[in-house]
């Protein structure tokens, strides 16, 4: 089962399933917790134990007054047992809520070293993991099963498990103070409420699922009939429409009617058996009083046993969908824990410290999931400091080289070498420090201009990172902001302007300070204007490194020392600017159609990296 799919948790993954919760609770960092567990553990064995005792003190104080009352004399000493009563049930009810709140931290750092782990696992898995995953989904799967997680945990283990407990304590005291025969009735009708409740309970699980279908189908009509309202009124189809909301309205409301009858049968049965248990009960005890085998106070104490034990039940129905739906949450959760990341490193790897930073590719083949087409034996050969280009048409590979170069996939066939290496051995965290990249569009966290330009370098200071950004002409933007570093940029850096984030992103790889520059169309969604100054704040940043840039605009790339021309996952030319224009090849054609439509020449900024 995928972590995203929709089912019922089976029983013997159920079992499963409880068990790896409890190894999650002996975990080392959860240690330091296991006092307060133990506390818990025995804090409710107690209360369970006073709650059975209590009725039974209570029983023994009638047993004392009707004692005295029939001699005539001073029943004084049946208030003792009255004082035992009170308090044991005191205890009973006020123990658990002392437990619950020293338990609650224990319960919350649980949930908090699933859910860590779970979100860093789910950082951990391959580009293509979260390009064919929603992010939504994933974040959902984390808080369902982490909250599900800690309901389980107290439901289970302070609602059901002490519910049997003191099942267990009623009957055994009741079979050896008053009647066996009334430990069989206690235990009779609880098994026939529980039987009788998960029966109804999951057809109403059918019926739910049905009404909730019904209510989206509902909601869809609605939303999408408001939306279309042009085309409503085009079409004169307004009482068409309101006919189909009817129709979703009705079979909406038969369904909740069919629910909401069925939570009476199901109620109205609960009642019915718990209310025949306790006849039963009464009946027993009432003629075995009549036998001389119990006093009058002994019916007392069994009914208030019988009533402590039967008023946890009234959850079970909710208890037992919601059990069922905490299992299949933790499942789901537990399942993306149990994914392997695609693209690991290996057990061998070592940091990558480049020095000129050359990189060779060497008949590397690659094709994405879904596509025929890919890189096909690509060999690619970019001297340390050079300028590398990549050109060529939409979808003929040059953002998979460089996705390649970040080992965000691994090639299917091939190696790809920095100084000779080969990155499959080196650690990933080193190979993309080594890396910096200005994206086409740089995405900015909904945080302040410190955050977002310290990204690279969490622990640089403000002064390092004001130097960096003065060198990505960012400097005089920043200081004339009345907060300055402390401004926020809104919502995937809404609140600045497209060259504005550009920069941002340019200031990051300079603080940085990678051995590899890499930049996939840094500035073709910029303004002329914009453009070259972005420019500018590029050669600032590819001064000294080996830079590889792609772009759509030739002329961005008319000083390089390598032009690479990719055609269908092929190189197909490569040179200077000068000698494939001379070959009158792909790259002249695209050349050629660019300066005749004056997009080449739409800027007169040409990215030459500084000395």
């Amino acid at each position: 089962m995928t972590p995203f799919s929709e089912t019922q948790v089976e029983p013997e993954k159920f079992s499963a399933t409880l068990v790896r919760m409890a190894r999650l609770l002996a975990r080392p960092e959860l240690a330091r917790w296991r006092p307060r567990m133990a506390a818990a553990a025995g804090v409710t064995l107690a209360a369970k134990g006073l709650s059975v005792a209590a009725p039974v003190f209570m029983g023994e104080g009638i047993n004392r007054v009707v004692a005295g009352e029939a001699a005539g004399g001073v029943a004084a000493p049946f208030a003792l047992s009255f004082i035992l009563f009170a308090l044991a049930r005191f205890l009973s009810n006020g123990l658990p809520q002392a437990r619950d709140a020293f338990f609650t931290r224990v319960t919350q750092d649980a949930n908090r070293v699933v859910a860590v782990e779970a979100f860093a696992h789910a950082q951990s898995q391959s580009l293509q993991f979260h390009l064919t995953r929603r992010a939504g989904a994933i974040n959902r799967i984390i808080e369902r099963g982490a909250g599900s997680m800690e309901f389980l945990l107290r439901f289970l283990a302070f609602t059901i498990g002490p519910t049997a407990i003191e099942l267990a304590l009623a009957a055994g005291v009741m079979a050896a103070l008053y009647s066996w025969k009334l430990a069989a009735a206690a235990i009779a009708t609880v098994a026939a409420y529980t039987v009788f409740t998960i029966i109804i309970t999951e057809w109403r699980n059918k019926q739910r699922r049905a009404m909730n279908e019904a209510d989206t189908e509902l909601r869809a009509i609605a939303m999408d009939t408001l939306a279309n309202f042009e085309t409503v009124k085009a079409f004169a189809a307004e009482e068409r429409e309101a006919g189909r909301y009817d129709d979703a309205m009705r079979a909406y409301n038969d369904r909740f009617v069919t629910q909401a009858q069925s939570l009476a049968l199901l109620n109205a049965v609960q009642e019915l058996i718990m209310t025949a248990g306790l006849l039963a009960a009464a009946l027993i005890a009432a003629l075995s009083v009549r036998d001389g085998a119990l006093k009058a106070g002994d019916i007392t104490a069994v009914i208030l046993m019988l009533t402590n034990i039967y008023r946890p039940l009234n959850i079970l129905g909710f208890a037992w969908r919601e059990i069922k739906q905490g299992a299949v949450d933790i499942e789901k959760l537990f399942d993306l824990l149990d994914l392997r990341p695609e693209i690991e490193d290996a057990p061998d790897a070592a940091d990558l410290r480049p020095a000129s930073g050359a990189i060779r590719f060497e008949a590397v083949s690659f094709t994405h999931e879904g596509r025929e087409a890919g890189l096909n034996g690509v060999d690619i050969d970019m001297p340390g400091g050079a300028f590398i280009g990549l050109v060529g048409p939409s979808g003929a590979g040059k953002s998979t080289i460089l996705k390649l170069l970040f080992r965000f996939y691994d090639p299917s066939a091939g190696r790809i070498l920095i100084d000779g290496v080969d990155i499959k051995r080196a650690t990933q965290r080193s190979l993309r420090a080594a890396l910096g990249l200005v994206p086409q569009e740089v995405v900015l966290f909904n945080d302040t201009l410190r955050f977002n330009l310290a990204y690279a370098r969490p622990d640089a200071s403000d002064d390092e990172i004001m130097a960096a950004a003065r060198r990505a002409q960012l400097g005089p933007f920043i200081e004339s902001l009345p907060q300055g570093l402390a401004t926020r940029v809104g919502e995937r850096g809404l609140k600045l302007s497209g060259g504005e984030k550009q920069r941002v992103g340019v200031a990051r790889a300079i603080l940085l300070d990678p051995a590899i520059l890499v930049l996939d169309e840094a500035t073709s969604s910029l303004d002329s204007e914009t453009e070259k100054e972005v420019q500018a704040a590029l050669a600032e940043a590819a001064r000294g490194r080996t830079t590889i840039a792609v772009a759509h605009r030739l002329s961005t790339l008319s000083r390089a020392d390598i032009i690479y021309v990719i055609d269908r996952g092929k190189i197909v030319e490569q040179g200077r600017h000068e000698t494939l224009l001379a070959m009158n090849g792909l790259y002249a054609a695209l050349w050629r159609r660019q300066t005749e439509s004056g997009e080449a020449a739409r800027t007169n900024a040409v990215f030459v990296p500084s000395a």
